[in-house]
């Protein structure tokens, strides 16, 4: 019995912690729109960024990194006790990933985990942390596109896990977390395919409600 329920109740941990949605938080604490009202709409780090405030982006990426690596961090610590292990860590992981992706706290509406990923990423192996993290930077360096970046390290992930180390939970975990991040990425691949995607630190307004735009009359009084 107890083989089953702690795991569970591990894996509930994370999702509950993955669930604070720390774009709307932050951005609350810190008196600005809510990131979803702007932008790409997506709870994240790069979408507060276009905010022009890169305090409350650079929080944002710490909170959520760490909601993803702490849960992860305290099965490894506390786990073997209560006979918890790998699959169990991974499990948290995938939980505080998903409670991201679809936060209870926050109508199921949640952002694309890139960042909560990346945590859990480095509570399951640091050095695969550190390989993907390198592969977003360099990807991200060079194309400026955030979204870019994330979907070729979110590929790339489970294939370091696959090549360097061995198949098991962790690699599951992250071929789940991988599959998903590309999905949620659905838009983004759209729009670098038409080249509309916006980049790296690029200020993005609400998008204008059709009455709010000018008429041709409107346009013409102006032209004149």
């Amino acid at each position: 019995m107890q083989e089953t329920l702690f795991p569970l109740l591990a894996a509930l941990g994370g999702y509950l912690i993955g669930s604070l949605s720390f774009a709307v938080i932050v951005s609350r604490a810190m008196g600005l729109s809510d990131p979803r009202s702007y932008g790409s709409g997506n709870p994240g780090a790069t979408n507060v960024l276009r905010s022009g405030n890169k305090a409350a982006a650079v929080l944002t990426l710490v909170f959520d990194a760490l909601k993803g690596y702490l849960p992860v961090l305290a099965v490894a610590i506390w786990g073997p006790r209560f006979g918890l292990g790998e699959g169990t860590a991974a499990l948290v992981g995938l939980g505080a990933f998903l409670g991201h992706l679809w936060p209870v706290f926050f109508r199921f509406q949640g952002g694309k985990g890139v960042a909560t990923a990346a945590g859990v990423i480095f509570g399951l192996n640091p050095i695969l942390g550190v390989a993907t993290l390198a592969t977003w930077l360099i990807i991200a360096w060079f194309s400026r596109y955030s979204s870019l970046a994330a979907i070729v390290s979110a590929a790339f992930a489970p294939i370091y896990q696959l090549l360097i180390w061995e198949a098991g939970p962790t690699a599951l975990a992250l071929i789940i977390m991988g599959l998903l991040l590309v999905w949620r990425h659905q838009a983004n691949i759209r729009k670098l395919l038409a080249g509309t995607e916006s980049k790296l630190g690029q200020k993005a307004g609400p998008t204008a409600h059709p009455a709010s735009k000018p008429t041709h009359a409107a346009k013409a009084r102006k032209k004149s």
